[in-house]
């Protein structure tokens, strides 16, 4: 935690990352287990890093699991689980997710376009929920700012529920983001790499100071 702010880095492909950014103070470490993404991790992957992780918390982050593939990831060891989907999918397989790790261990993380409003159904089935810019073509990733306001009001008409703000924050506009939105959680990718999956130890601590501040 940093200035009271709770902090998840995400696309962690190696320990030294993990090492970098538990340091910095994250609370969490996201491994991204969707093959199209190119901060992908296997779950062999993520096995053979097991041992060398520090020991925050590790967010297994998937799109549409199955059932089968949520249960692996849960019996993989990991903390908590950020799903990503449309809220137009079934609505049954998103009630069963609820059913194989317990809601306080669920982050979901709906696909919202710009009008579209936020599937009050969903609230009853999580503690957390994560809100990232939308992209029509792809879940999360796409290093562009989202809509802070809408993240604020959220987060104001649902006070129960932890809220986390992700999409294109960075060292340079993280202090403006935590102003204008109230998040008490960030998510941040991209914007500490220097490469997809290979993070810069110089923008973590850029953004440590700028949380600090």
């Amino acid at each position: 935690m940093i200035n009271g702010i709770q902090l998840k880095i995400c696309g962690i492909t190696r320990s030294v990352d993990a090492e970098a950014a538990t340091l910095i103070g994250a609370d969490f470490l996201g491994f991204i287990l969707y093959p199209k993404s190119p901060r992908f991790v296997s779950m062999a992957a993520f096995e053979d890093l097991k041992p060398r992780l520090p020991q925050s918390r590790k967010v297994a982050v998937m799109v549409r699991p199955t059932i089968d593939g949520l249960a692996t990831a849960r019996d993989a060891g990991f903390d908590f689980f950020q799903l990503h989907f449309d809220p137009d999918d079934d609505q049954s397989l998103i009630e069963t997710w609820g059913g194989i790790v317990a809601p306080d261990r669920l982050w979901l993380a709906p696909r919202l376009a710009p009008n579209q409003a936020f599937p009050d159904w969903l609230l009853p089935l999580a503690d957390t929920f994560l809100i990232d810019t939308f992209r029509k073509d792809s879940f999360g990733g796409s290093g562009e700012t989202g809509d802070w306001d809408r993240f604020r009001d959220l987060q104001a008409a649902h006070p129960g529920k932890n809220w986390v703000l992700a999409g294109g924050l960075v060292p340079d506009n993280i202090a403006e983001a935590l102003v204008r939105t109230g998040a008490k959680t960030v998510d941040l990718s991209s914007g500490v790499e220097r490469a997809p999956g290979v993070k810069d130890s110089k923008k973590l601590e850029a953004l440590a100071l700028a949380m600090r501040a």
